[in-house]
């Protein structure tokens, strides 16, 4: 059996990357990736609070598999949007979305 500590430690270094990731990209699929580590690493922190804290119940398990449904919906809609972004300014670096400003 893996300890809870290591899901938190698993949990904590998925969630540095994913925010190291999303400051320092520039592509606009590689901050969707970081944002995706991010909410990976909400969703082992649901399961794991949910086998230390309630380890008979399911609630923990139930807000993952909710939260991995918004995931999927969020990617979705991102990645539609960065198509459009790319059919309009031949590129998917966020230097280019600041010409929307103007």
């Amino acid at each position: 059996m893996v300890p809870v500590e290591c899901f938190f430690v698993l949990s904590a270094l998925l969630f540095f990357i994913g925010v190291f990731g999303f400051i320092t990209r520039r592509n606009l699929i590689a901050m969707l990736i970081s944002v995706e580590l991010i909410l990976n690493s909400v969703d082992i922190n649901f399961a794991a609070f949910n086998r230390l804290l309630f380890p008979g119940q399911f609630e923990g398990f139930f807000f993952t598999l909710f939260s991995i449904g918004v995931s999927a919906a969020e990617t979705a809609v991102a990645i539609a949007i960065i198509i459009n972004v790319y059919r309009n300014f031949h590129s998917d670096q966020v230097n280019c979305i600041e010409n929307m400003k103007n």
